[in-house]
């Protein structure tokens, strides 16, 4: 009795043990989204072209002009005085190019030119429209107080030796005879033409330099005097009108 008894718990177990602990429940099949997967390879395709063209852009450079030492107003600009530079391409901007260096023979600076300047076309002037016949361009450098303040392209001055070497007769010739002023200042030149002032050839201070640039059309009897004062940094400018005013 008691064999039957464990006979038949023992089927009861395996009978049990045989059956399933609990089925799981069906899992939803995936939505598929073919419009999310097309937009994101858009996506790839349109920055890989953006890198592209940035990269084409950056490779569009021009070969220009570097100026490696200082150029007077109106004289020309020797060779040894330009260099080549790469430089990005700029439809807003007048480079002379490299390959343009034998034209430069035919045109002179029309202001002062800083050592490290890229060259443009704003910079030049033709030989034959620059300078009449007897006349010279010379480049000044001034100080608060030696100019006016309104000074511009285009207005009559007179030049004038201020200084130590005024006081002491330092100017001779023609221009010293012509002596007008008191206090030791002695007049350099009587009437001179503002080509150029400052760096856009307006009136008031250049940003970033203690100095004003101005080049001013002269006889060239007066030259000499005038650039030896303009050296020292003894030169002064005052408005005259302008003839026929």
């Amino acid at each position: 009795m008691k064999i039957q008894e464990r006979t038949g718990a023992a089927h009861g177990r395996g009978s049990a043990s045989a059956q399933p602990v609990g089925d799981r429940l069906p899992s939803a099949p995936r939505e598929r989204k073919p419009a999310l997967a097309a937009l994101a390879v858009l996506l790839i395709l349109v920055g890989a072209l953006g890198a592209t063209v940035l990269v084409l852009r950056a490779g569009d450079r021009i070969e220009v002009i570097k100026i490696t030492q200082n150029v007077t107003a109106g004289k020309p600009i020797p060779p040894s005085a330009m260099a080549s530079v790469m430089v990005a391409e700029d439809s807003g901007v007048d480079y002379v190019k490299y390959n343009q260096l034998n034209l430069l023979g035919d045109y002179r600076a029309t202001s002062d030119i800083v050592k490290g300047s890229l060259l443009v076309g704003p910079m030049l002037t033709e030989k034959s429209k620059g300078l009449p016949d007897g006349k010279v361009l010379v480049g000044l450098s001034l100080k608060s107080g030696q100019y006016p303040q309104d000074l511009a392209a285009g207005d009559s001055v007179s030049a004038y030796r201020v200084g130590d070497a005024a006081s002491k007769g330092g100017a001779s010739g023609s221009a010293a005879g012509a002596s007008g002023g008191t206090g030791g200042n002695t007049l350099l030149v009587q009437r001179a033409k503002v080509q150029t002032a400052g760096s856009t050839g307006g009136g008031g201070d250049t940003i970033g330099s203690a100095d004003y640039p101005v080049s001013i059309l002269v006889d060239q009897g007066d030259a000499a005097a005038l650039t030896q004062a303009a050296a020292a940094g003894e030169v002064a400018v005052v408005k005259v009108p302008k003839s026929g005013q």
